[in-house]
């Protein structure tokens, strides 16, 4: 029971680690202006820390989780910087927006001027 435990814990940190390093490319990707990584010095970077690391959990006296939790970081940095030039891109000001152009953008409607 113990020996089962242990392989699926494993098996759950090895599916954590390959679901971070596939958001990683894909943030990567998404980041490249031609969307293509694989000649990217970023990318190798990251292939390579993860095979140098692949048994790091078990066998280092780090804290049991470290590599996992430094891609987890990597990967929320870099969404939220996508996310967050995305809203800079959308709602940075293009000078002075009319009433109905702000009501828009917020998802508000306007009354209509019965004349």
């Amino acid at each position: 029971l113990l020996l089962f435990q242990a392989r699926r814990r494993q098996k759950s940190i090895i599916m954590a680690a390959v679901k971070t390093l596939r958001g990683l490319l894909q943030e990567l990707r998404a980041a490249s202006p031609n969307g293509c990584i694989k000649n990217s010095l970023a990318s190798r970077y990251i292939l390579g820390q993860y095979k140098k690391f692949q048994t790091t959990d078990q066998q280092l006296c780090k804290a049991r989780d470290e590599a996992l939790s430094l891609g987890q970081t990597y990967l929320t940095y870099l969404s939220s910087v996508r996310k967050y030039n995305e809203l800079y891109k959308e709602f940075h000001g293009r000078g002075e927006r009319t009433v109905r152009e702000t009501a828009d953008m917020v998802g508000f409607k306007l009354p209509h001027d019965p004349k």
